[in-house]
């Protein structure tokens, strides 16, 4: 299978899971939404709703394959998925965590660019 397709589906394999859990109950007072772009290889998954008199409407997970590697721009997961990616073989010089300033990539175990 083509590394690209196969990051493709473990990045949705993983938003569908966490999705279910998030949306466990007591379900919360807000909607999930993913995204997925396989064309433009983009992958969101956002919170959108209302809580009393306060709009919730944040991302919660942003993913991106550029260059061939997985450039995770967004994570607000507790365990973090570059771990998902890794306990699923994908190598680290794969992973770019985007969400890091260019300066510090290189102090984590993860690909620069």
């Amino acid at each position: 299978m083509d590394r690209i397709v196969h990051y493709q589906n473990l990045i949705k394999h993983f938003f569908e899971s966490y999705t279910s859990i998030w949306m466990a109950p007591p379900q919360p007072p807000y909607d999930i939404m993913l995204a997925f772009d396989d064309h433009h290889r983009q992958y969101m998954m956002r919170e959108l709703g209302w809580t009393e008199s306060r709009r919730i409407h944040r991302t919660i997970l942003h993913v991106v394959l550029k260059n061939d590697k997985i450039w995770i721009e967004e994570d607000m997961t507790e365990d973090g998925i570059a771990t998902y990616f890794l306990e699923q073989g994908v190598p680290r010089n794969d992973i770019v965590l985007g969400f890091q300033h260019p300066s510090m990539r290189p102090f984590t175990e993860f690909a620069v660019e």
